[in-house]
């Protein structure tokens, strides 16, 4: 039998010079997906030696992520982020993922989304209440810190709002060392005594600090039987929960 030497792949752009497509997905990523969706409902492309393979179908999408979903690892950028987010829910994969999906099931059902939707209005009121008619503002910053705050409070029963804008930037520098990472030579660039990797370094020092404060409050609030703190709800916020 001879042995297949080559494939056929989905249809999609072809680039001689793949650092080309590389830079213009870094420009403009939503104009390079929405280019390549253009090729149907499965297309492919290539970043270097990498393979690409865009699904723009719902089905196929299914497909991957419920229906075969145990054919398929995750990205190598959440394999990345296992540096800060350890064996999470993000970041597991098989067994230990479907064990803390059912561990934190309850944090999600219709009682509490519901509770959920009040939070986000409540917040979502009090930051758009602080911009004025004719502000310059950086949307960016505040949407992150609007998302944080929202996190904090539904999921974990934490109020953050006046710490937000410090812990969102701690946040963006989280999010701009992995985008690094994931470009070519990004494991040898982490390694160099860089700013932005010292940054990096203190920024998730920073955010455990914050994440093991948040706990050993729920702690010591359940010890001594504490109720009805201003800075926590008790009525099955996911930290409780675990």
């Amino acid at each position: 039998m001879k042995r297949a030497t080559s494939m056929d792949y989905p249809p999609g752009p072809t680039q001689k010079l793949p650092l080309v497509q590389f830079l213009n997905f870094l420009r403009d990523p939503i104009g390079v997906l929405v280019d390549i969706s253009r090729y149907g409902d499965i297309s492919h492309f290539k970043f270097g030696n990498q393979h690409i393979y865009f699904l723009n179908h719902p089905d196929y999408i299914r497909d991957v992520l419920v229906t075969y979903n145990t054919n398929f690892i995750k990205s190598r950028g959440l394999q990345l982020a296992k540096k800060v987010l350890g064996e999470g829910l993000l970041t597991s994969e098989g067994t230990t993922h479907r064990n803390q999906r059912q561990l934190i099931h309850p944090a999600f059902n219709q009682d509490r989304l519901t509770t959920y939707a009040t939070i986000m209005t409540e917040y979502i009121l009090r930051i758009s209440n602080r911009w004025k008619d004719g502000d310059t503002l950086d949307v960016h910053k505040e949407f992150m810190q609007l998302t944080l705050a929202i996190v904090c409070k539904a999921l974990f029963g934490f109020d953050i709002e006046s710490e937000a804008e410090e812990i969102g930037d701690y946040v963006t520098t989280l999010v701009e060392y992995f985008n690094r990472a994931r470009m070519p030579l990004g494991e040898l660039i982490e390694k160099l005594p860089l700013p932005s990797n010292r940054r990096f370094h203190y920024a998730k020092k920073q955010l455990d600090t914050l994440i093991y404060r948040i706990i050993n409050e729920h702690q010591s609030t359940r010890i001594t039987h504490v109720k009805d703190l201003p800075r926590h709800n008790h009525h099955g916020d996911l930290i409780s929960i675990l």
